[in-house]
């Protein structure tokens, strides 16, 4: 019986090793796994790849990652933003690696990863310090750089429903870098803020099919990020 369910963020993060390639979903809150990432602080893997769409906020979730010298290197397309704390001092003391992508990159090299397509042209960057050292062509009289595509050994998703086959439903925007992800990491570690009997799901509404999934967590009451942020919590607590 397939049955993907895991008893706790502890457990559902327990096998990420030490200089992981890690990708986070989160486009704002919606999709931020806040207590996988607790637990990733918990279990102590360092010099983790990070793959995500900024360097998270105030001093929870992937912004406490950081600031407990988790992360080696950070690929993502917004390192700094209002409520950016922790990642800015690190990287201006030379402390973490910083990997800049345009986000509609950044988005099409994990699709593409998923999809099982090596690299891809793209017209963004051209002209730009992003573009130096790749290779660029032209095609109807446009340049275009050469990027290469991403794939993780573990992402780590947020979503709203699941089953225990590992098929999801997203809340919002967490849908905008949850399903590629699931697709471009060899294993996906997913909290749902439900997890549903079989069958209750609409195929018709299932984002990504359960075959991306290999662990699913319940977090009935997940942690609202812009909340610990604005009371100034820092994890552990």
């Amino acid at each position: 019986m397939i049955n993907k369910i895991v008893a706790s963020p502890a457990e559902a993060v327990a096998d990420i090793f030490d200089g992981a390639v890690v990708m986070i979903s989160g486009f704002g809150e919606a999709g931020s796994p806040i207590e996988l990432i607790h637990a990733l602080i918990d279990q102590g893997a360092k010099d983790l790849t990070v793959i995500s769409n900024n360097t998270g906020s105030g001093h929870v979730g992937l912004a406490a990652l950081i600031a407990h010298r988790r992360v080696k290197k950070m690929i993502c397309s917004f390192p700094r933003t209002a409520n950016s704390m922790v990642f800015p001092e690190l990287y201006n003391n030379g402390e973490i690696e910083l990997e800049i992508v345009p986000q509609g990159t950044l988005a099409e090299r994990i699709r593409s990863g998923g999809a099982g397509i090596p690299a891809f042209y793209t017209p963004t960057s051209v002209g730009t310090p992003l573009a130096e050292g790749k290779e660029s062509r032209t095609f109807d009289g446009k340049t275009y750089v050469l990027e290469r595509t991403i794939r993780a050994d573990f992402s780590l998703v947020k979503c709203r429903a699941a089953d225990r086959y590992g098929n999801l439903v997203y809340n919002k925007t967490a849908r905008n870098f949850g399903p590629i992800m699931c697709m471009a990491a060899e294993a996906t570690i997913v909290q749902a803020k439900q997890i549903v009997d079989l069958g209750q799901l609409d195929p018709e509404a299932v984002v990504t099919p359960g075959i991306f999934v290999g662990k699913v967590v319940e977090v009935a009451n997940p942690a609202e990020e812009s909340k610990l942020v604005a009371e100034g919590r820092r994890y552990p607590w």
